[in-house]
């Protein structure tokens, strides 16, 4: 049986606010056959931990556009986004750059 995955999600720059200002999780993902990659974590993420507003968040299947993503401190970019298969460990921030008036 696969182990579960611990994580360190990071909430910052007003990203926290939905998220209950909670700005540090530390987080078990259930097992699952396949690896979790970004695109399954963000799925897990929408429908377990935002507590309000996901439109401020999500974009389809992908973070919005504004929400700077970063895994281990490198940016996602350069880490394939979406596809990036998460390890034991990774420590993944969500800083928003949006500021509402």
């Amino acid at each position: 049986s696969k182990i579960s995955v611990v994580h360190c999600f990071y909430f910052r720059g007003g990203a926290e606010l939905l998220f209950d200002g909670v700005k540090k999780h530390q987080v078990t993902l259930p097992c699952q056959p396949e690896p979790w990659d970004v695109r399954n974590l963000l799925k897990w993420i929408k429908q377990n931990m935002l507590k309000e507003r996901p439109e401020l968040f999500m974009q389809g299947e992908s973070v919005r556009p504004g929400i700077l993503v970063l895994i281990n401190d490198a940016d996602w970019e350069l880490m394939g986004e979406l596809d990036y298969k998460l390890q034991d460990q990774d420590n993944v921030v969500f800083i928003s750059t949006l500021h509402g008036g």
